[in-house]
């Protein structure tokens, strides 16, 4: 059993940055694909952010390209998700994803962005 746990989320203003970290209790990270998801108030669904493979491969949603980063340590079995120039719209709550013979996802971190 693999447990995911977020953190790094919090209020910021618009145009502002956030750095999130999601720490996986698995010595076998280094194998697996991770991914970050959100699920706003516009979406009905979860909606994926970025996603970065075990051979360091890295995908992004249009809609943060050149704004989100997403980048893993595998030392310290860490996935990141630096975020800049957050909107308003960014707003909600983050999930990082662990892909292994099943999907793990930790417990979300809130992200809001406004004035």
């Amino acid at each position: 059993q693999v447990q995911l746990v977020e953190s790094g989320g919090g209020l910021v203003q618009p145009g502002g940055s956030l750095r999130l970290s999601c720490a996986a209790s698995t010595n076998n990270f280094k194998f697996y694909n991770m991914y970050w998801y959100r699920q706003t108030p516009a979406s009905q669904q979860r909606e994926l952010v970025a996603g970065i493979t075990s051979d360091v491969r890295t995908n992004y949603a249009d809609f943060v390209k050149g704004r989100f980063t997403i980048a893993r340590d595998n030392a310290k079995n860490t996935v990141t998700l630096q975020m800049n120039s957050l909107e308003p719209e960014d707003t909600g709550v983050y999930y990082c994803k662990l892909v292994a013979r099943r999907d793990y996802w930790g417990q979300g971190t809130q992200v809001t962005v406004s004035p």
